[in-house]
């Protein structure tokens, strides 16, 4: 009876871990080597107990594991944790924000050469050129490249 409560023991918590892996650590992890070495240990033992027994554990824990597999890939336990790929955000060119050299605005963030600034009631990121700009400066805008917004203080633009 004692063998049967370990090796039940080994089985559910190499099922365990292997389902741990599989669902919430990407990659070979210390869960999926630990699984392994469990499921491996449980079997073995039970198979060392009696033949019988080995094959009863083997089936009953595949049995288990294939339960909790599709208990789980079909339960909405996961979404909050899984990775989602959908991006409904878009990237708006500087051009349609209509940002024109000589424009002039203010850096919200330190441009270390890149941060924020606002021009023309628009957040964009802006690109310092020859200097390092502390936040809250006056910049004028040199340059429009895509979606760069090259930029200088109102005393280098005025120079």
């Amino acid at each position: 009876m004692f063998e049967i409560i370990i090796i039940a023991f080994l089985l559910l918590l190499a099922i365990f871990l292997v389902l741990l892996e599989i669902f919430l650590l990407p990659g070979i992890t210390v869960a999926g080597i630990g699984g392994a070495i469990f499921a491996a240990g449980g079997l073995f033992y039970a198979y060392s107990v009696d033949v019988t027994t080995g094959t009863i554990a083997l089936i009953s824990s595949l049995v288990v594991f294939g339960i909790a597999f599709l208990w789980l890939m079909r339960s909405n336990s996961f979404h909050r944790v899984a990775l989602k790929t959908d991006v409904d955000s878009k990237l708006t060119s500087t051009r349609e924000l209509d940002i024109q050299p000589g424009d002039e605005g203010v850096t919200l963030s330190r441009l270390a050469p890149i941060g924020k600034a606002r021009i023309k009631d628009h957040v964009v990121e802006a690109k310092a050129i020859g200097e390092l700009i502390d936040e809250d400066s006056r910049i004028v805008v040199v340059r429009v490249d895509g979606y760069n917004v090259l930029v200088k203080t109102c005393e280098q633009g005025n120079e």
